[in-house]
C-alpha cells in the first residue's frame, strides 16, 4: 500500500494536479492576508485556466503555449464582460467566439486544449459580470494568474525536468511488455486467437498514443536540456522499444500451421514461448524500476533460454532427421533469429539504465529525428479546409455552439441560478464521438450526485472554517488528478471541493447543492441530445477514410521495403517515416472501431467490416514488419524478377482496395493480377533460389543454411503477403456494397 501512494504521488497526473493546485491557491492565502479574497480568487481562476494546455513539450514551446492561452483567456473574459450589458450583441458574438475556440482544434492536442480553456473562460466570464474599471482590474487578475500558473509550470518542470520522460518511457517499456505477452499467448494449444489479436489491436492504439507524447519531448530541438546523458538515454531507450515493437509484431508465423506440424514435438513450442514470456517480465521489470527511481538490476536468464531452444531445434532434428524436417528448421532457425535480434535490442534498453550513454550509442540513429514530429505552425489553409460538414470537427464546433445556445436560452426562460454550469457541463462532457459524450454524462452526473451527498454529509459534522478550507484543498488537488484517470471519482472530488468553498461563501448550502445537480443535469442532458440529432459524427461515417488512409500507410511501407530489397542500401528515413505511419494509421483504425462498439446497435452498420479490415490491416503490418525487419538484419541475395512480380500483385491488390474506398470510376483503371500467373510466379521463385545456390556450388553448410533461410522466409511471407491483399479486396466489397 505504502508503494502504491509513493507511485500515485509520484506520478505524472498528481504532478500536474499538484502545480495548478499550487497556482490556484497561493494568492487566495497571500491575498486574502490583505482583505483580498475576492482578488485572490481572480487570479485562482486565472492560473486553473491556464492549465489544460499544460503539455509537456520542449521549454520554449510549453512557454508559448501557456501564455498564448493566458491572453487568449485574458481576451474572452474581457469581450464577455464588454458586451454582457447589449444582448443583441453579445449572444451572437458568443456564440461565433464559441464556434471558432472549437474549430482551432484542427490544429492538434495543445490547440485543443487552449480552445477548452478559451471556452471555460467565456462561460465562466459570463456567470461572474463585472462593470466599468473593475473589468480591466478583473481581467488583469486573470491574465496574472495565467502568468503565475506558466511561473510555477515552469519551476516545477525545472525542479524535475525528466520525471515527465522517465514516467513516459516505464509506460512505453510496460505496454511493449504486455504486448510482447499477448504474441506469446497465441502459442497456447488453445489459443483463443481473435481474442488475443482484438487485445493487441487495443494495445496498439494505447501504443500509438505513448509513441506520440513521447516524440514531443524527446525529438523536438531543445527539449529535456539538449545532449545531456539523461536525454540521451531516454531517446535511445524510445529508439530500441519502437524496434522491438516491430520485431514483436514482425513474428507473424501461422501459429495453426506451426501447432500442428509440432504437435508431437511440443517441447519446441512451450520452449520459445517460454522466452517470449520471459523477454516481456525484462521490459515489465525495467519499468518498475523506473517508476520507483530504483536502480535496474539485470537478473533474467534469456540467454539460457535461448540456449534450451537452440537444443529443442536440435532434438527436433535428431528425432525426426535432417532432411524430412528441413522446412521447419528453416522455420525454427528463423524463430531463434528474431529472440536473439530481441535479446540484443533488450540489452540496449538495460545497459541504458546501468552505463553512461555516450554519443557514439546514438550515431545513426538520430538521423532526421525532427521529420518524426509534426512542424510549429499553424497554417491558414488547414482551418479552410475543415470549414465543411465532412469535417468532424465543424460538426463538432456546430453541434457545441447550438447547445450552448439552447443552455443560454433555458438560463433566460427559468429561474435557475447558476445557468454558467449547465455551459460549463456541456463544454466539458461534448465530445466529437457519441460514445464518449455517453459514458461522460453518465460519470458527471453519478460523480456530482455522489459529491453532493459525501460533501453534505461532512458539512453536517465540521464546521471549523480552517479545516473546511483545508479539506477543499485536498479535494481540488484529488480531483484535478483522477479528472484524468478515473472521470467519475475525478467529478466526485471536483464537486465536493465547489461545494465547500460555496459553503464558506454562501450560507444557504442547501440551495447551492440542489442546484449543483439541476444544472449539471440539464449541461449533460442537453450534450447528450445534441450529440443524437445535431449532425453527430457516427463512425461507419468515417469507416472508410480510416481505412483507404490504413491500406495507403501500409502500401507505402511495403514499398520501402522493397526498395531496400532491390537497392540493399541502408534504412532510409523515408522507410522509418512509412513505417511510423504504417503503424499509426492501423491505431487510428482500430480506434475507430472502439468507438463503434460504444455507439447505439443501430449506428453500428459495418461494425463487423470494420472489425475485419482492422484485423487483416494489422496482420498485414505484421508480415510487412517481418519482411522488412529480416531484410535489415540478413544480407539477403539479389531480388528476383519473379519477386518483383509477386509484390507489384499485392500493390495492385491495395491501390484496388484504394480505388474501392474512392470511387467506382477510378475502379474501372485498375487490373487485379491473374491468379495462374501468380501460381507460376510462385513457382518459379521457388525454383529459381534452389537454382541460385546450385549454380554457385556452396559448399559452406552455414551459408547454405542461411540461404534457404532466407528463401524460405521470403517464400512464405510473400504468399501471406498476397492471401491478405486479397482479403483485404474482398472485405473492400464487402463494404462497399453495404454504403
Amino acid at each position: 500500500m505504502i508503494q502504491k501512494i509513493k507511485q500515485f504521488i509520484d506520478s505524472t497526473n498528481f504532478t500536474k494536479a499538484a502545480t495548478v493546485t499550487f497556482a490556484a491557491v497561493v494568492p487566495v492565502i497571500i491575498l486574502s492576508q490583505f482583505g483580498l479574497f475576492q482578488e485572490g480568487f481572480a487570479v485562482a481562476i486565472g492560473a486553473v485556466l491556464g492549465y489544460p494546455p499544460d503539455i509537456p513539450s520542449n521549454p520554449l514551446h510549453r512557454t508559448k503555449g501557456l501564455l498564448t492561452t493566458a491572453l487568449i483567456v485574458t481576451l474572452c473574459t474581457l469581450t464577455t464582460n464588454l458586451l454582457y450589458s447589449y444582448p443583441f450583441l453579445f449572444y451572437p458574438i458568443i456564440l461565433l467566439l464559441i464556434f471558432f475556440l472549437s474549430m482551432i482544434s484542427v490544429y492538434g492536442q495543445r490547440a485543443t486544449m487552449v480552445s477548452f480553456s478559451g471556452l471555460l473562460a467565456l462561460t465562466l466570464a459570463s456567470g461572474h459580470i463585472h462593470y466599468g474599471w473593475e473589468i480591466a482590474l478583473y481581467c488583469g487578475l486573470i491574465f496574472a494568474g495565467g502568468l503565475f500558473y506558466t511561473i510555477t509550470s515552469l519551476t516545477f518542470n525545472y525542479l524535475s525536468p525528466h520525471r515527465y520522460t522517465e514516467l513516459q518511457i516505464a509506460e512505453c517499456l510496460k505496454l511493449t511488455g504486455k504486448y510482447m505477452k499477448q504474441r506469446g499467448r497465441l502459442w497456447n494449444i488453445n489459443a483463443d486467437k481473435e481474442k488475443i489479436t482484438k487485445k493487441q489491436l487495443f494495445l496498439q492504439v494505447e501504443i500509438n498514443t505513448n509513441h506520440e507524447s513521447l516524440r514531443e519531448i524527446l525529438l523536438r530541438k531543445g527539449s529535456n536540456s539538449g545532449n545531456s546523458n539523461q536525454s540521451r538515454k531516454m531517446l535511445l531507450v524510445f529508439i530500441s522499444l519502437m524496434e522491438v515493437l516491430e520485431l514483436a509484431l514482425s513474428t507473424s508465423f501461422d501459429h495453426d500451421k506451426l501447432k500442428k506440424r509440432f504437435s508431437e514435438h511440443t517441447e519446441v513450442l512451450t520452449t520459445y514461448q517460454s522466452l517470449a514470456y520471459n523477454l516481456a517480465k525484462t521490459l515489465k521489470k525495467v519499468s518498475k524500476s523506473l517508476e520507483n527511481k530504483k536502480k535496474y538490476v539485470s537478473s533474467h536468464k534469456l540467454l539460457k533460454d535461448l540456449d534450451k531452444f537452440k537444443k529443442a531445434i536440435k532434438n527436433y532434428e535428431k528425432e525426426f532427421g535432417k532432411k524430412a524436417v528441413a522446412e521447419d528448421v528453416y522455420m525454427l532457425t528463423n524463430m531463434l533469429h528474431y529472440a536473439e535480434k530481441q535479446i540484443e535490442k533488450i540489452t540496449i534498453i538495460e545497459r541504458a539504465f546501468t552505463k553512461k550513454t555516450s554519443a557514439k550509442d546514438m550515431q545513426g540513429r538520430d538521423k532526421d529525428l525532427e521529420k518524426f514530429i509534426a512542424p510549429e505552425y499553424y497554417p491558414l489553409h488547414i482551418l479552410k479546409e475543415n470549414l465543411s460538414f465532412s469535417s468532424t470537427l465543424f460538426r463538432l464546433s456546430l453541434r457545441l455552439t447550438i447547445t450552448i445556445g439552447i443552455g443560454f436560452m433555458i438560463g433566460i426562460i427559468f429561474p435557475l441560478q447558476n445557468v454558467y454550469w449547465i455551459l460549463l457541463t456541456i463544454i466539458v462532457i461534448m465530445r466529437p464521438g457519441y460514445g464518449l459524450t455517453k459514458q461522460r454524462s453518465y460519470q458527471r452526473i453519478v460523480g456530482t450526485v455522489l459529491g453532493c451527498i459525501i460533501a453534505f454529509g461532512l458539512l453536517f459534522v465540521i464546521s471549523n472554517t480552517i479545516a473546511i478550507a483545508t479539506l477543499a484543498i485536498i479535494f481540488m488537488l484529488l480531483g484535478f488528478t483522477f479528472t484524468a484517470i478515473n472521470y467519475r471519482i475525478g467529478a466526485t472530488f471536483v464537486t465536493i471541493f465547489v461545494v465547500f468553498l460555496y459553503s464558506m461563501l454562501n450560507p444557504d448550502i442547501n440551495e447551492v447543492i440542489q442546484y449543483r445537480v439541476i444544472d449539471t443535469a440539464i449541461g449533460a442532458g442537453l450534450a447528450f441530445i445534441a450529440n443524437y440529432f445535431f449532425w453527430p459524427s457516427w463512425e461507419f461515417i468515417q469507416l472508410p477514410v480510416f481505412v483507404k488512409k490504413s491500406v495507403e500507410a501500409n502500401k507505402k511501407y511495403l514499398e520501402e521495403i522493397i526498395l531496400l530489397y532491390n537497392k540493399k542500401q541502408d534504412v532510409s528515413t523515408s522507410y522509418r517515416l512509412a513505417r511510423k505511419n504504417a503503424f499509426i494509421e492501423v491505431g487510428n483504425l482500430t480506434a475507430s472501431y472502439q468507438r463503434m462498439i460504444q455507439e447505439p446497435k443501430s449506428k453500428q452498420k459495418q461494425q463487423p467490416q470494420l472489425y475485419k479490415l482492422a484485423v487483416l490491416n494489422h496482420t498485414l503490418l505484421s508480415s510487412l514488419a517481418s519482411l522488412g525487419t529480416y531484410i535489415q538484419s540478413h544480407h539477403t541475395t539479389k531480388a528476383s524478377k519473379a519477386f518483383n512480380v509477386v509484390v507489384d500483385a499485392v500493390i495492385k491488390n491495395l491501390n484496388y482496395t484504394i480505388a474501392l474506398l474512392n470511387t467506382e470510376e477510378a475502379v474501372k483503371d485498375i487490373s487485379l493480377p491473374e491468379k495462374e500467373e501468380l501460381t507460376a510466379r510462385f513457382i518459379e521463385l521457388k525454383s529459381i533460389k534452389k537454382q541460385e545456390l546450385k549454380e554457385k556450388h556452396i559448399n559452406d553448410k552455414e551459408t547454405f543454411t542461411l540461404r534457404m533461410q532466407e528463401a524460405q522466409l521470403i517464400i512464405e511471407q510473400l504468399v501471406w503477403l498476397n492471401n491478405l491483399s486479397e482479403k483485404i479486396v474482398k472485405a473492400a466489397k464487402q463494404l462497399e456494397l453495404k454504403k
